[in-house]
């Protein structure tokens, strides 16, 4: 028997939300608070979007994202999922940073990034504060030519090696490289030097099954294994949403999803002007990534070795080397038994930036060998810092761009959604089509689970002011 599940939903309301990533559930949960009736629908069978998780024999679980946020994540869960949920945050304290130009360890802050420059880098105080300073107040009303190569050659000239400490944990957190613009760098970086790395105790699965919690607490009607098919259209205001070959009306949609999937292909060309298309078309995406995931045998444990390993073999930081299928650098992600509470289980994660195009086009027998490839390799670098560890493996698997695609249903797998002309895009998009609103991962500084809970609440603002026009 083939399960109905959109069984009971209603013929019509307010406000679809098509996708569960942390910005389509914020958005809910606002719109939601705020009195309106939201259908939120997942294609998937769980909720989370990139933010989630999987389960394997042997009582191993493995979180997909990269755990690395700014503290602003603590507010912005406070003030608008739940105290409970913002309590799950917890600082990082140890990352490392390994490669042929250095070796160090910190706490990721401004005032240990400050230390480390002034003392193991020999740069003048008054360039660190004014670097911080100038990273700070970047903002969407500035000049925005200015790119993040042309930002560190202004107060690091020819210091490639300063470059690689401030860049290379961005690059593995939104994608971005020296040659995009400098906001993109700078607000993200910010944010990071306030007070810090931050993760979930108690796991991705915790932590979205309190938002789950929370949004029927409030009202929202969650239909996962539900594909959105079209968003439909009626004298250029939305109308509905055709999901599981169900029309559904509403007032307004807000669409989760990748931003070129949702112009060209939940709506339709046909639904927006020529330019808005041709500049749309223009909009590149992100990159993806590939993830490592091992773990460790039951009774067996593993030293402290730091919370985040960033790792490279390069000499110098190489924002296509970081992509290249031939890989030199990894970020290793360390889960020990108090990340989970009343676990004794170790994994660990390692994550690398990655092209699409190097895996889209392999046979199935050279996918499997590239996959089984990644894995060994990985494994024998991660040996340098947990020696001993390939016998305390019991499982081991990979995922590449493909993955991702298949799972996310994202144009190329880009787990970072677009480059930073997607913003315009975006935010433009009610003025083409009433009611249709984006909240997915763009302009890279949307990237991010902080930025992702951030967007989601200034697009259920958009919404909110909307209706009430």
């Amino acid at each position: 028997m083939v399960n109905d599940w959109l069984k009971d939903a209603k013929s019509r309301y307010d406000v679809i939300v098509i996708g569960s990533g942390l910005g389509g559930l914020t958005c809910a949960n606002m719109l939601a608070r705020n009195g309106y009736s939201v259908l939120l629908l997942e294609q998937h069978h769980k909720l989370g979007g990139l933010a989630t998780w999987f389960k394997r024999k042997g009582g191993h679980i493995f979180d997909i994202s990269l755990h690395g946020f700014p503290i602003g994540m603590v507010k912005t869960c406070r003030k608008y999922w739940s105290s409970e949920i913002a309590g799950m945050i917890v600082q990082l304290k140890g990352i490392r940073f390994d490669n042929p130009q250095f070796s160090l360890t910190t706490t990721f802050d401004k005032e240990d990034f400050t230390r480390i420059l002034k003392e193991r880098f020999k740069v003048q105080s008054e360039n660190i504060d004014s670097f911080f300073n100038t990273a700070r107040e970047m903002n969407f009303y500035d000049d925005q030519t200015m790119t993040t190569r042309e930002l560190f050659e202004r107060f690091f000239p020819g210091r490639d090696d300063i470059v690689r400490l401030l860049m290379e944990p961005i690059t593995y957190a939104n994608g971005s490289t020296l040659d995009d613009p400098a906001i993109t760098y700078g607000i993200v970086f910010s944010n990071f030097m306030s007070k810090g790395v931050y993760t979930v105790r108690g796991g991705t699965d915790r932590f979205i099954g309190k938002m789950e919690a929370e949004l029927v607490k409030n009202g929202v009607d969650i239909r996962t294994n539900c594909l959105a098919e079209r968003i439909t259209v009626k004298d250029q205001r939305v109308s509905g949403v055709i999901v599981n070959g169900k029309m559904i009306e509403c007032k307004a949609v807000v669409s989760n999803g990748n931003l070129k999937s949702t112009v060209h292909k939940l709506v339709g060309q046909q639904h927006f002007s020529r330019g808005f298309v041709e500049e749309s078309k223009n909009v590149r995406l992100n990159n993806s990534s590939c993830q490592v995931y091992l773990g460790i045998k039951k009774g067996e444990r593993i030293d402290c070795v730091g919370d985040l390993l960033f790792t490279s073999t390069a000499e110098k930081f190489d924002s296509e080397k970081l992509l290249g299928k031939d890989i030199t650098s990894r970020t290793f992600s360390i889960y020990y038994p108090e990340t989970r509470p009343g676990s004794d289980m170790y994994a660990i994660v390692s994550s690398t930036n990655a092209n699409y195009e190097d895996w889209a086009n392999l046979s199935d027998e050279q996918y499997r060998s590239s996959k089984e490839g990644l894995i060994e390799s990985t494994i024998d670098a991660l040996e340098k810092y947990v020696p001993g560890v390939r016998a305390k493996i019991d499982y081991a698997q990979a995922a590449t761009p493909k993955t991702f695609q298949r799972y996310t249903l994202h144009e190329c797998g880009a787990s970072f959604g677009t480059k930073f002309e997607g913003l315009k895009i975006s935010m433009g998009l009610p003025k083409e089509v009433r009611g249709l609103f984006h909240t997915g991962s763009v302009g890279i500084i949307m990237s991010g689970w902080l930025g992702a809970a951030n967007h989601g609440v200034i697009v259920s603002n958009n919404v909110d002011e909307y209706f009430r026009s």
